[in-house]
């Protein structure tokens, strides 16, 4: 369906470190299925507060030398001080990668103060001064808005102040209407922000994990989507059969409207990816 817009698409997949041998080697089965469909990067997640920045390294440093394909680690400035942050971004300067996704993060439990940065703009701003222009920068954006953001304008200044700040494209936070990443994509070109905004995808696989994601970060899983959820009780198979249609229609839909390239949030698992990128001739 898609075969002739695939070398205009940046197509990404998004691991998370692995905590347990057995999720490890989870891990890299999942890997090892993603790239053969040539994505043209992976990102790595970092944990609140940098609490999984030793992994993130590793596991950063492991799908680049066994897979030959760019990874993208993750970087959070909560919880950090800049000389903490200085270490991590010249460590991953100096073993060769040139990629990175900033932003703000999360504050987690326990921990008194946010750092020396409070904002991703600040971080992104911070990179830049140490380093140029040797990364390429993603930052994070939010069609249906941050729920932490006063209004929808505060939150697309926010936004437009990473841009400034030195950011080169942007990937959303998942999500299920087109319409909002349409409207979202026309609010910042009204703002003047023209970098590529790659759409966040995040395959339905899971019912009460999907929930539980939701309501942390604030989106929004359409009504009769959430119904339908429900009615398939306990049965996984039907969940998983419905929640990768869905996913495939939405990718689908958003490929047709030129979107820049799709991100998916894999949750280090390869079967529903690879059902996306076989119904959409992506391979």
């Amino acid at each position: 369906m898609h075969r002739l817009q695939r070398n205009a698409l940046k197509l990404s997949f998004e691991f998370f470190p692995p905590r347990t041998p057995a999720a490890e080697q989870n891990l890299n089965v999942s890997v090892a299925r993603l790239k053969l469909l040539r994505p043209d990067y992976f990102s790595v997640t970092f944990g609140a507060g940098g609490s999984t920045r030793e992994k993130t390294f590793e596991t950063t440093r492991f799908i680049n030398d066994t897979t030959g394909i760019e990874a993208a680690p993750h970087v959070s400035c909560i919880g950090s001080s800049r000389e903490e942050l200085r270490q991590i971004i010249h460590n991953y300067k100096n073993h060769g990668f040139d990629h990175l996704v900033a932003l703000r993060g999360d504050l987690p439990s326990g921990l008194a103060g946010a750092g020396a940065l409070r904002f991703a703009s600040e971080l992104v701003e911070f990179i830049r001064r140490e380093t140029g222009r040797h990364f390429h920068i993603d930052v994070a954006c939010y069609p249906e808005f941050h729920p932490q953001a006063q209004s929808a304008e505060t939150d697309l200044e926010n936004f437009r102040r990473k841009v400034d700040a030195g950011a080169d494209s942007a990937i959303t936070q998942y999500f299920y209407n087109a319409d909002a990443y349409f409207r979202f994509i026309e609010s910042c070109s009204r703002l003047g922000i023209d970098v590529p905004i790659v759409p966040g995808i995040m395959p339905i696989t899971n019912r009460s994990q999907l929930v539980r994601f939701s309501n942390m970060c604030g989106a929004e899983i359409p009504r009769w989507i959430l119904k339908r959820l429900y009615d398939f009780g306990d049965d996984l198979d039907a969940i998983r059969s419905f929640g990768i249609d869905v996913s495939i229609r939405l990718c689908a839909q958003l490929l047709d409207a030129g979107v820049p390239g799709l991100h998916i949030y894999t949750m280090n698992k390869a079967e529903a990816s690879e059902a996306i990128w076989a119904a959409l001739d992506l391979a």
